[in-house]
């Protein structure tokens, strides 16, 4: 498939393009290609929580302030004027009124002018649409003080008044009221504060702006969007077409853009699992840029018109283990037989904890970093990767030793499972090839300690990964995850908070774990934040709710006539705004 959809890439796309050796002079100097893994699912900033979706999104929409450069604290504005702050009077002293003045003359790509409207409308979208699965608790989280616009029933559940008095318009400033404090607002609103057009959104069928009709929008399925396969920022590249069956999507510079014009004229994204066919393309020229699993590093090392971006810093933990507690046995092949009777596992499997200590001691950690990461990666203690508030690498965590993990599945579940066995299977998505090496090592070290011991490994494309995640029918699968904004709580809450994205996939639920991380995340006194964050850190490993293996370094190819490539470790994707080819 991956030769016939490449030599289809070339004659569709790249009509100069062959395979050749490697050339001294770009090709299509004003076009670059980017081959990715993943796919991109929505093109609705309300609905993916994907890296590749939203790093696509972001070159296209503009947010109010953005991280300066690679920094991680320094910010700039945007569409706003300024960066709110206390000194500026903007954000006020109790931390819960933030002001933001909205710039004049900024055109949306269909040529209909931005005002401080639209702003307001934006905000509230992305909180009131809340799909399944999508990113509105980052700023449900702040703005509501909850995580999800509906009640244990479904139920929409914010009330009319609270949405009306939680963003307004004064003027030319938007103005954003939240109902505690929350320490890392500012950094959400650097990374998630997309503005787009509220009348060109309305005219494709979606919310209106009226605040009694947003329950009509709320939850609905990601296709069912306006703007599922439709685009109109204000940012430097704009939408040309998205070919879904290729897997391909095409952008064109936005000639009328506010700031300084790309210097590309086009940018091409291209989804190829396949790495073999991504190296040919980057060999060749016909791909720019490729995203690479660090296993595959050494063939690309010394290749000529190649360079390597390489120990990039990333807020990341991956792969992670995730147990799921509750297992929706339904129809669900995962589970064998359903029973503990050597040929499947029950549902609640994992609820015993012997369990998961079983495979927490069952997985060699340094010989995963030594190598399968090649050295370029930090092992992981918890989910908090260094650089954050929190990190602490002399945190309690698991070792690898098999003898301890003999012990504990010899306790699991009164002694059944050592002397039954079990069999599942443990899932990870297809083109993830660090991931699946994660779970070839975990497998060969589970099944070496019983011989009833058997784990079937699998790997599912993206979409269908991630269905079977929300769903729970997922046993044991392999994911991790990239920071959507630089704090520890949004490490913390995603894998432990029972409202959390993992939590939840998981059926993960504690109380008290969730006490502590509403009290840290207000908390604005950093040592305070910092001992909160150990005592979770401490109740996880006490559970172990999941296992934590690497945070690696970010590493990407592209030829050598690639220019003013920068990372930014919150980006989840390239910011093609920089870029030429010369």
């Amino acid at each position: 498939m991956g030769r016939r959809f490449f030599t289809a890439l070339i004659s569709s796309l790249l009509a100069c393009a062959w395979f050749a050796p490697a050339q001294a002079q770009p090709r299509n100097p004003d076009t670059l290609v980017y081959a990715h893994l993943g796919e991109v699912t929505s093109l609705d900033p309300v609905a993916p929580y994907d890296a590749v979706s939203q790093g696509l999104i972001m070159n296209v929409y503009d947010t109010l302030v953005r991280f300066k450069g690679e920094s991680l604290t320094e910010m700039e504005p945007v569409l706003a004027v300024k960066v709110p702050t206390v000194k500026n009077g903007m954000i006020s002293k109790d931390g819960l009124v933030y002001r933001f003045q909205i710039k004049k003359g900024i055109r949306f790509h269909d040529g209909s002018p931005l005002t401080p409207e639209d702003v307001r409308y934006s905000l509230l979208r992305f909180m009131l649409s809340d799909p399944a699965g999508g990113p509105a608790s980052l700023l449900l989280e702040p703005v509501f003080g909850v995580s999800s616009t509906r009640n244990d029933k479904g139920e929409p559940s914010l009330s009319d008044s609270d949405i009306s008095s939680a963003v307004k318009v004064n003027g030319d400033t938007v103005v954003v009221t939240l109902k505690r404090p929350f320490a890392p607002f500012m950094t959400i609103m650097a990374r998630w504060s997309y503005v787009m057009n509220a009348k060109w959104c309305a005219a494709r069928g979606e919310w209106d702006g009226n605040v009694s009709s947003w329950r009509n929008f709320n939850n609905r399925p990601k296709d069912k969007s306006g703007l599922f396969e439709a685009m109109n920022g204000t940012g430097p590249f704009m939408l040309e077409r998205w070919d879904r069956r290729m897997k391909r999507l095409h952008l064109v510079r936005f000639e009328n853009y506010w700031g300084a014009a790309p210097a590309l004229k086009r940018v091409m994204l291209v989804s190829m699992p396949e790495f073999g066919t991504r190296r040919l393309m980057l060999e060749s020229g016909d791909a720019d840029i490729i995203d690479v699993p660090r296993p595959f590093e050494p063939q690309l090392r010394g290749l000529k018109g190649v360079t390597l971006a390489d120990n990039l810093p990333r807020l990341m933990t991956d792969p992670v283990f995730f147990f799921t507690f509750k297992i929706n046995a339904a129809g669900n092949p995962d589970v064998g037989s359903g029973a503990l009777d050597g040929n499947g596992i029950t549902p609640e499997f994992f609820t015993d904890p012997d369990v998961r200590k079983g495979f927490a001691y069952a997985f060699n950690y340094n010989a995963f970093v030594t190598q399968s990461m090649g050295g370029k990666a930090r092992r992981a203690l918890g989910t908090i990767p260094p650089g954050l508030l929190g990190y602490n690498p002399s945190v309690e965590s698991y070792s690898f030793d098999l003898k301890k993990a003999e012990e504990h599945f010899k306790k699991a579940w009164g002694g059944r499972v050592w002397e039954k066995g079990f069999r599942f299977t443990m899932t990870y998505n297809t083109g993830g090839d660090v991931r699946q090496l994660a779970c070839e090592m975990m497998k060969k070290n589970v099944e070496s300690l019983n011989p009833k011991f058997k784990i079937d490994l699998r790997g599912l494309e993206w979409p269908a990964y991630l269905e079977k995640a929300q769903a729970r029918k997922m046993p044991l699968f392999t994911r991790g995850w990239t920071g959507d904004y630089p704090d520890p709580h949004n490490f913390i809450f995603p894998f432990y908070h029972s409202d959390g994205r993992y939590a939840q996939s998981q059926g993960y639920s504690n109380p008290k774990m969730d006490s502590l991380i509403e009290k840290a995340v207000r908390e604005n006194v950093a040592a305070r934040r910092v001992a909160l964050y150990g005592q979770i850190q401490k109740l996880a490993h006490e559970e172990t709710v999941q296992v934590y293996t690497v945070h690696p370094q970010g590493l990407y190819a592209m030829r050598d006539w690639v220019k003013g490539f920068y990372d930014n470790a919150v980006f989840m994707g390239i910011n093609f705004y920089p870029l030429k080819k010369q």
